[in-house]
């Protein structure tokens, strides 16, 4: 089954209810994939499932499909939900950033501008497509909400009341670092993690150059904030961004 293509479609999946595709897609199929009618793809949308497809004959330059079954289920919306918030950097990290992210199952993705920020602009369309293709590739079933380039402090007031805010603090937890710490240390990661067990979460990722002092001083003073240590050095925000999505699906996602 996996080696049958996968597509991500916008319209609703219902058995031998035939689809137009959009040029993109129907271009992938025709002319990249030299699929031919009768052959067999994967379709998903984020609501419904995915779905094993037939394309039918095509109508000029639009390729067609007839949904055949559904072969997963949605996922249940009462799982928990992960949301990134990070600061972006340069163009090639930062997609790659919005790529892993999809990879590694946040929900939502939410760049944002702290006082180290040297990047004040993004590209959503760019985004939605690094994230589509991830998703299509990794056997996701939805596609990650990517929000447009907002204030932290902005980003934090749009979270859900009950989402626990995962502050990634370069300060660490050895008192011993010169840098950081002038208002606590954070956690070790893994006991903080567990503690968050079955509640959605939202890890924030500062910029190179990390958080201002008093930027750390805010989230420290904010309700339902837990910073934690990624360990003894300071990582490259990609890097940090990975680790900490990683450390979260091992003990509170998917992975358990």
């Amino acid at each position: 089954m996996s080696s049958i293509p996968r597509l991500f479609v916008s319209a609703l999946l219902e058995p031998s209810v035939p689809l137009r595709l959009e040029e993109d897609a129907s271009k992938y199929l025709m002319r990249v994939m030299r699929l031919s009618p009768g052959d067999r793809l994967r379709t998903f949308n984020g609501l419904n499932g995915e779905w094993l497809c037939e394309l039918g004959p095509p109508e000029g330059k639009t390729a067609i499909i007839i949904p055949v079954e559904q072969t997963r289920e949605q996922m249940s919306a009462d799982t928990p939900h992960l949301a990134l918030l990070f600061a972006p950097v340069k163009k090639a990290e930062t997609d790659f950033i919005v790529e892993k992210a999809t990879e590694l199952g946040a929900r939502s993705i939410h760049p944002v501008i702290t006082q180290f920020t040297q990047t004040r602009t993004v590209r959503l369309d760019r985004f939605n497509k690094i994230a589509l293709e991830a998703a299509e590739q990794t056997e996701r079933l939805d596609l990650p909400e990517i929000s447009d380039l907002v204030v932290l402090e902005e980003a934090l007031a749009q979270l859900d009341d009950d989402t626990a805010l995962i502050f990634c603090d370069e300060a660490g937890e050895d008192e011993s670092k010169p840098w950081g710490g002038e208002f606590g240390r954070a956690g070790a990661a893994l006991s903080v993690l567990d503690s968050l067990k079955d509640r959605s979460a939202a890890i924030l990722i500062g910029p190179e150059g990390g958080f201002s002092q008093d930027e750390r001083q805010f989230l420290r003073a904010r309700a339902d904030t837990y910073p934690i240590s990624l360990g003894p050095r300071i990582l490259r925000a990609e890097t940090a961004v990975v680790s900490a999505l990683t450390l979260w699906q091992a003990v509170c996602g998917d992975w358990t």
